[in-house]
């Protein structure tokens, strides 16, 4: 994860907002937190980070709904069930997404953040495009908005503190690293919990 901070962090500044939106869409929460650690420095302005985020969180979610409602069953024995797919699963979320596929969708980009199991099966189970893209968006920018708060607020200290502790930036950044690996498996287990319960 510091690795990829580094290269990620270089990369931003660098080529700016013309490669924040394609990173967004490949590593989302990474990116989200170092562009949002750089806007608290002066590099970029927060409300723009926050909108490549949430587009490039939404375009990513498209991308895997198309995939599925394109390839149908044939991704799920394919190339579906190296993401955790299964026939019955989608079976059960077709049913479930008749009935709360809104709220689903939403539930999962604002507690899980990414779940591409999710997102693909959706497009499998036939949901509406429109309602879809709708609440992925509102689940994005819950989402989205928490990551770019947390990556300021480390920023910020990192800019304050640093004055007077020229060491501080290690602290701040292990203590970041610490806290997107603890979400990051927060995320996941959620994941699983709200794909389990699928009736």
């Amino acid at each position: 994860m510091e690795q990829t901070g580094h290269t990620i962090f270089e990369f931003l500044r660098h080529w700016g907002y013309w490669g924040m939106l394609p990173l967004m869409i490949i590593e989302g929460p990474v990116v989200t937190i170092v562009a949002a650690m750089l806007a608290s420095l002066g590099a970029f302005a927060w409300p723009m980070v926050l909108f490549f985020s949430v587009l490039g969180d939404v375009v990513g979610d498209v991308i895997l709904f198309l995939l599925g409602r394109r390839f149908g069953m044939k991704f799920v024995h394919g190339f579906g069930r190296y993401m955790g797919i299964t026939e019955s699963l989608v079976l059960k979320m077709e049913r479930y997404f008749r009935k709360h596929g809104g709220k689903t969708i939403f539930a999962v980009k604002s507690t899980t953040g990414l779940c591409w199991a999710t997102f693909v099966a959706a497009g499998i189970a036939g949901m509406d495009f429109g309602k879809f893209v709708k609440f992925s968006i509102l689940g994005g920018i819950v989402w989205s908005g928490f990551l770019v708060a947390m990556g300021y607020f480390y920023g910020y200290l990192w800019r304050e503190v640093s004055n007077y502790i020229d060491w501080v930036g290690w602290i701040i950044g292990v203590v970041a690293v610490l806290t997107y690996v603890f979400i990051t498996f927060f995320k996941k287990r959620e994941s699983r919990t709200i794909t389990e319960n699928f009736e």
